[in-house]
């Protein structure tokens, strides 16, 4: 170019660079090209206005994607936007690569982004080769993509504060990872850091606690919610003078001032420092950002999640009792475990309440529901059930106040659903010089009942509703022994039926635990838990559980002796297992209640055929106490002796006067037959009279047992 000649104009030097010219207006939706933007776009050389659609077609789609959020991001912090931009021919493959360059902006009036910029072709490697597209889809590109990816997860899975910071240090940025990270929060007016990767500890001290109108990077971040980027120690000087001496001393070249914001408001910032010099193209702030997001979005699930186990965590040690001192002769353990949902808290729970007369009251319910008003209402129920047992009431009467009690406040309240909640409840009066107890049970599962040779039962026992249906309901009392040796089971139905068993399933796998415990009480509590649900770390006080599919609240009652494994010392007797069962006259359908009790106990004996034989006669004995007389039936079964060397007694006892006598019934007689299978199938059998009433009886010998054997060993 001669000297005083005109300079040449804009289009002719973009033209002699090989360098195009393009404008997208998103309001329009068009895209306006020079005749060289369209050359590589792969058009006819000449000016030309394209669709957003037809534009689109020349790109491949993973950059157009890219496109879009750089153009977001270059707005976002007032920067240019530079990428990559693979173009395709009609039958796509790689035509060419491209480099765009622009400063966009954003009219807030129509809500659309403008766009002026360059194109022009990378021309190394060859565009079309295998060197270009592994330069184009290779290293800068993949490794950036499976950078996010793995960061994501990682710290998607993070469940603390801790954690995430752990992981946010652990990260390697795809060509400059920084040696130094520091998450700043905010209290107030003043910024303080929440976590630290990269120094000693001490070093950050003073730029905790610091105004948010000092003059730093991490507060201005937070007062603008605008990255900052500080490419050199003397940028940052310049920008920054007061707290430069500060971060001189670290000895870093390169910052980078990140917002971490959350639904629309900073609630920090990220500050990522480096050894090595930064230039922060807008690949390096794109992946910045991104990270911050995902960032700010785990820290956010962190902090929530750790509000919610410090809120639980308080509720259970609020709501859930300790057992208290040791009682003599007795042990107790309780588990609790809830559904892990929501705020990990539910409707179930356990008490264990000290009586004026030196009795003991073990308690076990569930509320229906898994939510707060469940726990809450259970909180207010527990409270009731202590202050009705602490006056004496008998546990019928604490269980008929306290479903008034729950009827009454469920009723009150505006809540359209509040009447469709009721709880299930066990009360259980235990007296342990006697191991007597008293049971009243409103709609619960019955007790289970461990003997001391490892024999499991379950222990049916009368009810009434659960508690807040009916407020006029009666809850009969039920009363058994509990010998020495043997462990009284009590839960919610979240044992049982966990893992898609139903009640009968459930028991099953219950009664197989049990059955194969060998361990003392404790264990035997962490042994239920842990075979419903695999291992678990939450106790009566504890930590979390994981989630579960229903509350649980198990409590265990042992009363101590030979085989119960709890390091009780007693006097040892010869081994009886023994089953106890009354049958009113208003409940027949309680027969086969009594047939299935039987066969539990005879659950290992020798001759199947004698366990058939006696659950007939007990189904005969005692329809002949409610056909016959107008009094209740009580059935008393044991089992003593050892090895196959067994007697099995069966005793009937009535407060009927009329002695029963043996009949001969004709073939079509519906009745009259009682003493003839008993005389028929028992190896011994009679009737005797009582000071009220009188039993019936019989015994039966365990093959290769002799009566007198069984005699011997009874004495």
């Amino acid at each position: 170019m001669r000297t005083g000649e005109p300079l040449p104009s804009v289009e002719d030097v973009l033209a002699a660079l090989a360098t195009g010219l393009w404008h997208w207006d998103t309001a329009t939706g068009l895209v306006t090209v020079d005749a060289e933007a369209a050359r590589l776009l792969g058009l006819p050389a000449e000016p030309a206005t394209l669709t957003e659609a037809q534009t689109r077609s020349r790109f491949h789609p993973v950059d157009w994607n890219e496109i879009t959020g750089v153009v977001r991001l270059a707005v976002a912090e007032g920067t240019l936007a530079e990428v990559r931009i693979r173009i395709m021919d009609g039958d796509g493959d790689i035509l060419r690569v491209v480099r765009s360059r622009s400063r966009p902006s954003y009219d807030p009036e129509r809500h659309a982004y403008e766009l002026i910029g360059t194109l022009q072709e990378v021309t190394e490697p060859t565009p079309g080769t295998a060197a270009a597209r592994s330069a184009v889809t290779g290293d800068w590109r993949r490794s950036r993509e499976a950078f996010l990816l793995d960061a994501g997860r990682a710290l998607a899975e993070a469940r603390s504060t801790a954690e995430v910071l752990r992981v946010a240090g652990g990260l390697s940025m795809p060509g400059f990872s920084p040696d130094g990270l520091v998450v700043f929060g905010v209290e107030g007016d003043r910024l303080t850091i929440i976590g630290q990767h990269g120094h000693q500890p001490g070093d950050m001290n003073p730029f905790s606690d610091m105004p948010l109108d000092t003059d730093y990077p991490a507060a201005e971040v937070v007062r603008t919610g605008r990255a900052v980027y500080l490419s050199s120690p003397a940028e940052y000087k310049e920008r920054y003078p007061v707290t430069w001496p500060l971060a001189r001393v670290f000895g870093r070249r390169s910052w980078a001032f990140l917002p971490l914001t959350v639904a629309g408001r900073t609630m920090g910032t990220w500050m990522a420092a480096f050894t090595c010099p930064v230039a922060f193209t807008p690949d390096e702030r794109a992946v910045l950002t991104t990270v911050a997001r995902m960032l700010a979005q785990a820290l956010s699930r962190a902090g929530a999640a750790e509000s919610e186990r410090e809120l639980t965590e308080g509720l259970q040690r609020t709501m859930l009792p300790s057992l208290g001192p040791e009682i003599p002769e007795i042990r107790v353990a309780a588990r609790y475990i809830p559904t892990g949902g929501g705020l990990q808290v539910g409707g179930d729970w356990y008490d264990m309440i000290p009586l004026p007369s030196g009795r003991v009251a073990l308690v076990i319910g569930d509320v229906q529901g898994h939510d707060v008003r469940a726990a809450g209402l259970m909180g207010q129920l527990r409270i009731a059930l202590r202050a009705y047992a602490a006056e004496g009431h008998r546990p019928d009467a604490v269980l008929s106040r306290a479903s008034r009690f729950l009827h009454g406040i469920t009723q009150a309240g505006d809540d359209p659903a509040a009447d469709l909640r009721f709880a299930t409840c066990l009360y259980a009066e235990a007296d342990p010089p006697t191991g007597r107890l008293e049971i009243a049970r409103a709609g619960h599962p019955h007790p289970m009942i461990r003997m001391a040779d490892g024999t499991v039962m379950m222990r049916p026992t009368a009810g009434g509703p659960p508690l807040g249906v009916d407020p006029d309901a009666d809850y009969p009392t039920t009363r058994f022994t509990l010998e020495p040796g043997e462990t009284l089971m009590l839960c919610t139905d979240g044992l049982i039926e966990t893992g898609g068993h139903d009640l009968e399933s459930g028991w099953r796998r219950l009664r197989a635990i049990l059955e194969d415990h060998t361990g003392d009480l404790e264990s035997l509590a962490d042994a239920l838990v842990q075979g419903v649900h695999g291992p678990s770390s939450h106790h009566t006080t504890g930590p979390l559980a994981d989630r579960r599919e229903d509350d649980i609240a198990l409590l265990l009652l042992c009363r101590l002796g030979e085989g119960c494994g709890c390091g009780g010392t007693v006097t040892l007797r010869p081994q009886v297992r023994r089953s106890l069962l009354s049958v009113a006259q208003d409940e027949p359908e309680r027969i086969a209640e009594a047939r299935q009790q039987l066969r539990e106990l005879l659950h290992d004996w020798a001759s199947p055929d004698q366990v058939d034989s006696a659950a007939l006669l007990v189904s005969e004995m005692i329809t002949n106490v409610l056909v016959h007389t107008d009094t209740d039936a009580l059935l008393l079964a044991e089992v003593t002796g050892e090895g196959t060397g067994r007697r099995l007694r069966v005793e009937v006892f009535d407060t009927g006067d009329d002695l029963p006598h043996r009949r001969c019934p004709g073939e079509l007689a519906s009745s009259g037959r009682g003493l003839m299978l008993i005389e028929l199938l028992a190896d011994t059998w009679g009737v005797d009279p009582r000071g009220e009433g009188k039993s019936i009886w019989f015994e039966l010998y365990e093959p290769g047992c002799s009566q007198a054997e069984a005699s011997e060993g009874v004495a």
